[in-house]
């Protein structure tokens, strides 16, 4: 039953997300590692309908954020009103308070706004005028942005990527798929017909499995050279947090969970860290200059950290 709950919730996000098998696989991943994830894409790729795809196939509540240039933190922690009838102070829950937010196109309101994100993001609560509440269980945080080189975005802040479990990018389809899609969207809306698939106990379970997997210590010692080899590479001026360690194991155990194993493997570990450690990496100025890239520069460390020898081919 837990297998073919997965597969049809892979086969729901694949009839509407063309083409982009591994970003469905990665969006799941973060899921069922409790994170929450980051889609960076130039316009009309896709980002909204994977976040919307996913929240409609979990029979979970959804809030949506349209991010804009006047948008406040009370639009999305919450705030207060006065009750004309009883002069009472009335709180107006924020769409936070829901199992799965979309925080679409996150990047094009203040780092003010952004940063009302942070707790929610970091330890599942949110404390609006003057009281905190606890977030519902399952949460998760989906969030959509536009290259910063785009009229009207704002760079996120490093403290804020580093919240992100996972970063992922779309990227344009190719010609069969986009054809597929053509035809299909011209038929009508694909994301209206989809069903939930799974509800939030069922889910609470599926995380609850991921995060038995076995990680062993050679795997453990695996990562965290990983995250060592970032912070000592002379093209980045900021590396790899512990936090980011901790996420990399997490999302190793999910995606090995994902592929029907209880154990991680080093492939586990290499399939999902271009995801989790490149938004959390910092180029030096000299390295910028020359054009080098995050992902460039992370596949130089991945190529300078031996696998353990018990996994080594």
């Amino acid at each position: 039953m837990k297998n073919e709950t997965i597969a049809a919730l892979l086969a729901q996000l694949e009839q509407v997300v063309y083409g982009k098998s591994r970003q469905c696989r990665l969006a799941l991943t973060a899921l069922l590692a409790e994170g929450d994830l980051l889609v960076e894409d130039v316009p009309g790729v896709g980002k909204t309908t994977l976040a919307l795809a996913l929240a409609r196939s979990l029979d979970l509540s959804f809030g949506r954020i349209q991010f804009t240039p006047d948008t406040l933190p009370g639009d999305i922690t919450g705030y207060s009103t006065i009750d004309l009838r009883s002069g009472e102070l009335r709180f107006h829950e924020g769409p936070v308070m829901h199992n799965i937010v979309l925080a679409d196109e996150i990047n094009r309101t203040s780092p003010k706004t952004q940063a009302s994100l942070l707790e929610v993001m970091a330890e599942r609560q949110v404390t609006a005028e003057g009281r905190t509440l606890p977030l519902p269980r399952p949460f998760m945080v989906i969030a959509t942005e536009n290259p910063i080189e785009f009229a009207g975005t704002y760079r996120l802040p490093e403290a804020q990527l580093d919240r992100f479990l996972m970063r992922i990018s779309m990227g344009y389809p190719e010609e069969a798929d986009e054809i597929a899609m053509l035809r299909d969207r011209l038929r009508g809306d694909r994301l209206a017909e989809l069903r939930p698939v799974l509800d939030g106990p069922a889910l609470l379970e599926l995380q609850r499995e991921a995060a038995a997997v076995r990680l062993s210590d050679e795997i453990a010692r695996y990562i965290v050279r990983l995250a060592a080899a970032t912070r000592k590479h002379h093209s980045l001026s900021l590396g790899a947090s512990p936090r980011a360690v901790i996420a990399l194991g997490r999302c190793a155990r999910a995606w090995a969970w994902l592929e029907g194993r209880d154990y991680v493997r080093p492939d586990d570990v290499l399939a999902v860290v271009p995801a989790v450690l490149t938004h959390r990496l910092v180029l030096s100025l000299e390295a910028g200059l020359n054009a080098a890239t995050a992902a460039s520069v992370l596949e130089e460390c991945v190529r300078a950290v031996a696998v353990p020898p018990v996994y080594a081919r």
